[in-house]
């Protein structure tokens, strides 16, 4: 590895659960992803990242504005997004609000790029999803010319062209570190080289080795297309407790029933708990100790060659309590074991 591996946190503020087991207001789990970012600024964390949905079971459709509130409690902290749907969103409004998020935070913004795993933005802004792969394209232009230049002429198919149009405010000389999004398609691969922005992979499921083709892929148009090789990253769920059974005791209720419910909509099987075990001990879900789930994040990161490792450390109804226990157990152990474990490899 050429640069120092950084160790983040991401969320989609999912709605949390009282001592009773009733879902709190949105309000309130907002109120506590703020919480928790400024946790893992004192304790070293490097990223914090908040997924933007428009859906009953996660709270953060805005994050842009939580991150603004983040960035005026913390010092150190990077701030982003895990991802910002750029399909459903105007470019031009996303450049301004991660512009000012950097310009308010003194260069600690971040914004990933995607066309996220759920639809409900399409309908609620209007967007047809039968141009789902168009507005993603053009969209991603336009973003990219107005990262590249201060006065920007452009032109696509969706929205009237602009000719010499400047946008404000303006990003310093430092510029704005962008990445974008891959579920798994080469595609995505290629498309992130071509417009020469960082890639995060999004491992959810499976062994995270499976991944190596994609990033020798992406080396591979790197040299094809004189491009820089930029910092990769992954972005996979996890949870930690003292032992491995009370991670996976403490995660397995709630994690069982925010997949139910996705295979509900989408028609997959249900989970078992075998299935969840044989995933946190072999696939993407890294939920154990501290200690297993180090000794994971560093074996992946030497697979894959990772520059970033992001743990998505909410999901499904999981306390606020417990959160912050995974939190401060991320912070306090299994970053320096990683740090360790990559320095001695």
């Amino acid at each position: 590895m050429t640069t120092a591996l950084e160790l983040g946190l991401d969320t989609f503020g999912d709605v949390t659960v009282d001592d009773a087991g009733v879902p709190l207001h949105e309000g309130r789990v907002l109120r506590d992803v703020v919480e928790q970012a400024v946790a893992a600024d004192a304790l070293g964390v490097d990223f914090i990242g908040l997924g933007e949905h428009h859906r009953a079971d996660f709270a953060i459709s805005a994050p842009e504005i939580v991150l603004a509130h983040i960035a005026a409690k913390t010092m150190r902290i990077k701030l982003g997004t895990s991802v910002t749907v750029l399909s459903s969103d105007d470019p031009i409004r996303v450049f301004q609000r991660f512009s000012t998020l950097n310009a308010l935070s003194n260069g600690r913004a971040e914004v990933t790029l995607g066309r996220g795993s759920f639809t409900e933005s399409f309908p609620l802004f209007g967007f047809d999803l039968n141009q789902y792969e168009t507005l993603f394209e053009e969209k991603l232009d336009l973003f990219s010319v107005l990262l590249a230049s201060e006065e920007v002429t452009w032109q696509g198919s969706l929205r009237p062209p602009l000719r010499n149009q400047k946008v404000f405010p303006r990003l310093g000389p430092d510029g704005l570190t962008c990445w974008i999004g891959v579920g798994g398609s080469p595609q995505s691969v290629v498309r992130a080289v071509h417009y020469d922005m960082r890639m995060m992979l999004a491992i959810i499921g499976g062994d995270p080795a499976r991944f190596r083709p994609y990033v020798d892929l992406y080396h591979k148009a790197c040299a094809q297309m004189g491009r820089p090789v930029r910092p990769l990253g992954v972005h996979s769920p996890g949870h930690l407790a003292a032992t491995d059974e009370e991670a996976l005791d403490q995660l397995w209720p709630h994690y069982k029933a925010f997949h139910d419910r996705l295979a509900r909509e989408r028609g997959w099987s249900p989970m078992d708990r075998d299935g969840f075990v044989a995933e946190a001990r072999h696939g993407a879900l890294y939920c154990g100790s501290p200690e297993t789930v180090a000794a994971r994040i560093a074996r992946t990161a030497r697979t894959l060659g990772l520059s970033r490792f992001d743990l998505k450390y909410a999901t499904g109804t999981m306390p606020h309590a417990r959160l912050m226990a995974s939190i401060e157990l991320y912070g306090t152990r299994v970053i320096p074991l990683v740090r360790e474990m990559m320095e001695g490899s």
